[in-house]
């Protein structure tokens, strides 16, 4: 073999462009599917804060829906939007604030690999 066929052979950067990305893709992904993971675990924060807030002042404006605490814990069920499973638990109870209500949640985030469990809470006072 000649020293400038050699050359060419070592200074060809032909398949470069595929091993960048070969490269990049797994952090490029995990990035992608992180996003979309945390999207999730605040919409499921959001819901539970909009469900507990409604069931508040609902338990404190409306006493024909929002009667008993069974009424009270079944109005915000029905106000959370998040996933169904595992289903949020509701507690009402009458403070010194005025109608309270406290919604705990555990978020499971299942990688494929392991699963990690996020407890969530969020508490809502209405006079």
């Amino acid at each position: 073999m000649s020293l400038g066929r050699l050359w060419r052979r070592l200074t060809n950067e032909a398949g470069t462009a595929a091993v960048e990305f070969a490269m990049v893709l797994p952090a490029f992904a995990v990035l992608i599917v992180g996003g979309v993971w945390m999207a999730q675990l605040l919409f499921e924060t959001s819901s539970l804060h909009y469900a507990v807030e409604a069931a508040a002042r609902c338990a404190a404006v409306n006493s024909v829906t929002c009667s008993s605490t069974t009424t009270i814990q079944t109005y915000a069920a029905s106000k959370y939007y998040g996933p169904s499973y595992p289903a949020p638990t509701f507690v009402s109870t009458t403070g010194a604030c005025g109608q309270s209500v406290t919604g705990t949640v555990t978020y499971v985030l299942n990688t494929g690999v392991t699963s990690i469990s996020i407890p969530l809470s969020a508490t809502a006072c209405f006079a």
